[in-house]
């Protein structure tokens, strides 16, 4: 590792050109950690305060370009004798996708307050110019949810259901254009929150909010909405969860689905790793890949007929985010969350932003039919 980093210049400006470094403070730590847990081990030292950085995403998104070139070419074939296996324990059955998800939306809805803009979207906004201001953050997230809306041509009277309530803005947005809204989610939390923004913006009887698993969701409607919902689902329910999308839909329906994607090769080998992410942020949850959303979609009878992305839009709104976190640690220490846990979620904001920028990550908008489309 060390090696790795001299050789990206990340401990020592590279060429005499400055750029974002390490700064080692416990540098026997740092290697120890990562000698026994690997990218893991990485992370947690960070947390620690082991090592810091003061552009932390730079430096995150210098390894996420180089990050298949870090361990040596002969090593790679023996990642199964190194890299942990996640733990049977995150499996995404009804009782363990409750548990996972409660692990991240049920943190606290002031901890998500504090970072995210008014509208509380937790998924990637669409901008209309870069660098983005955090002023045009509910703008653009508005922009990206009407463009979901418009996909799945959700007007007055659209049946609409929707898999991954979030605090409800796209609920609110449908409803606003006259549709029936049916919203599921395991997040008591969000599910709360959720019902109060409705009903304060006199809209309660348009749109139902329902504590229910995907894999029950009932009656046929004549669009269907996920918005970064299925990265939760994990790799072995996604059949389950293209079946559930086509079993809720009635003919001529239409489904906007928004995903995290990863390249095919790189989540084969994150499907089996045990990673800083699945850990600490997102237990049980796996990014797909194009391919294998197609694969699985159209096993369940559904075809893609749009297919969009817009990962830089993703990486400049975790920037922002990132920013307004870190410029309110008061605030999230007087919520109860102590300097480690704030380390923790910051080099998440920042690695998640590094993946964006390094284009290891994507995020797409895809619009999915029945059959072929009309």
């Amino acid at each position: 590792m060390g090696r790795a980093l001299d050789r990206l210049g990340l401990t020592a400006p590279a060429d005499g050109a400055a750029g974002p470094l390490l700064t080692l403070r416990d540098p026997d730590a740092f290697h120890r950690r990562i000698g026994r847990d690997g990218l893991i081990g990485f992370g947690e030292s960070y947390m620690a305060g082991e090592w810091d950085s003061e552009d932390l995403a730079g430096a995150l998104t210098v390894l996420a370009r180089h990050v298949d070139e870090l361990v040596p070419a002969p090593l790679r074939r023996l990642r199964g004798l190194w890299a942990s296996a996640r733990p049977t324990t995150d499996r995404n059955t009804r009782a363990g996708a409750r548990e996972n998800v409660q692990h991240h939306y049920d943190l606290s809805n002031d901890l998500f307050a504090a970072f995210l803009d008014p509208t509380l979207s937790y998924s990637s906004a669409l901008f209309t110019g870069f660098p983005a201001r955090s002023a045009a953050l509910p703008e653009a997230q508005h922009r990206k949810i009407d463009r979901l809306l418009d996909l799945a041509r959700v007007g007055d009277g659209t049946r609409l259901l929707e898999i991954g309530t979030g605090w409800g803005e796209l609920a609110l947005r449908a409803a606003a254009r006259g549709a029936h809204v049916t919203t599921l989610t395991l997040s008591a939390e969000q599910a709360d929150l959720a019902r109060a923004r409705i009903a304060a913006a006199g809209l309660a009887d348009r749109v139902d909010v329902q504590l229910r698993d995907y894999r029950d969701a009932e009656g046929r409607h004549d669009a269907v909405i996920s918005v970064e919902m299925i990265e939760a689902v994990g790799a072995e329910y996604w059949p389950a969860y293209f079946t559930a999308l086509r079993r809720a839909l009635a003919p001529g329906g239409r489904i906007a689905l928004q995903s995290i994607t990863m390249g095919h090769q790189q989540m084969l080998h994150t499907a089996a790793t045990h990673t800083f992410i699945s850990k600490y942020v997102f237990p049980g949850g796996l990014i797909p890949s194009r391919r294998a959303i197609a694969d699985h979609s159209a096993a369940a009878g559904l075809t893609t007929v749009a297919d969009h992305g817009y990962g830089e839009h993703y990486a400049e709104t975790l920037r922002l985010w990132r920013e307004r976190f870190t410029s309110r640690r008061d605030l999230v220490a007087a919520l109860g969350f102590d300097s480690v846990f704030q380390r923790m979620w910051e080099f998440y904001l920042a690695y998640s932003e590094a993946g964006f920028r390094s284009g290891y990550l994507d995020v797409r908008q895809l619009l999915l039919t029945e059959g072929t489309h009309r």
